[in-house]
């Protein structure tokens, strides 16, 4: 059976899983089972994550915060991701504010402080916020601030990265952005002015299946020749597909493989755990083993799952 026919028959099989989960209703099954809610199926990866690897793009929901607007995931807790690091095998994770609680990053906190010092976070703010508020982000654990789809529709605007860069520079933090590929190549000047690291969600949302023939492509590849910029190897509806399993499998990977090409010291990977936006939860296992296909050396993996994160996000370095 082709790689891709078991990919799909594994998301199959954990779709009912996924919904009774989405529900509320899911069982409660041995540790073994590796049910978890916003996640088809139960088996672990074939790859094995290494000590101290990293999911640098998760979110959290908690009914305890009062959102500003509508899109909350549920069974998306603390409690709940601990089941999905479980299963794959996982150490350290980025906590990143999701999009329904605006500017305030209090389920981030909350959520790193229950992790420990093997969690850091990265948190949604816009111009009024003050060098109070990004001081007690940075002492609970904050390295970096995000921006999606910035402009007059979202929360954020491009006019607002430049100046936010500059203040959370002196912190040691990062600009994460989430935009389409060509907004990426329109804004290529601002963004390489700009002081601090850079790294881009989502592989950069390079369109598919022209992956690196397409123009946009070569932009990045310049900002990574630079040495500041990361991409995240994070797989989304957009990124692969509709069918985020099979397309992944058969289409992301020269994406991939081009980018730890051109920079192996500054890639790392993401779950975008609990998916939101998407009804038909993937199997976060098949997901993961994308990696061992993405990064068939084992020093280029550690490096993808956990040397980059640990410089990125400051996490001590292990072996």
């Amino acid at each position: 059976m082709s790689e891709s026919k078991i990919g799909r028959r594994r998301f199959i099989q954990g779709a009912g899983l996924a919904a009774m989960g989405a529900a509320g209703v899911l069982p409660v099954l041995g540790q073994m089972a590796g049910a978890v809610p916003n996640s088809g199926g139960t088996e672990a990866p074939t790859v094995k994550a290494p000590p101290f690897s990293c999911d640098c793009h998760q979110h959290i929901y908690d009914a305890r915060f009062t959102s500003g607007s509508g899109g909350v995931v549920p069974n998306a807790t603390v409690a709940d991701y601990r089941m999905l690091q479980k299963r794959l095998g996982l150490m350290r994770n980025i906590v990143c504010t999701p999009g329904p609680y605006l500017f305030d990053n209090s389920i981030t906190l909350d959520a790193i402080s229950q992790f420990g010092e093997n969690a850091r976070g990265v948190a949604v703010v816009n111009d009024k916020v003050t060098d109070d508020e990004l001081k007690k982000l940075n002492a609970g654990g904050v390295r970096g601030i995000r921006f999606v789809n910035p402009g007059p529709k979202s929360s954020t605007t491009v006019e607002m990265i430049e100046p936010l860069s500059k203040r959370v520079h002196e912190f040691g933090w990062h600009i994460d952005i989430s935009m389409s590929a060509e907004e990426i190549v329109a804004r290529q000047d601002m963004l390489n002015r700009l002081p601090t690291p850079i790294i881009f969600d989502h592989f950069a949302h390079i369109p598919q299946p022209a992956g690196p023939s397409d123009p946009s492509f070569d932009v990045l590849r310049r900002m990574l020749d630079k040495g500041k910029t990361y991409v995240k190897l994070s797989v989304t509806s957009d990124t692969s597909g509709k069918d985020a399993i099979q397309n992944s499998l058969d289409v992301l990977t020269p994406t991939a493989q081009a980018y730890l090409k051109a920079a192996p010291e500054r890639m790392v990977w993401g779950s975008n755990w609990p998916h939101p936006g998407v009804k038909e939860k993937p199997d976060d296992a098949v997901l993961f083993d994308l990696v061992g296909k993405w990064a068939p050396n084992p020093s280029v993996r550690h490096r993808l799952l956990v040397d980059n994160a640990a410089v990125l996000y400051g996490f001590p370095k292990k072996a």
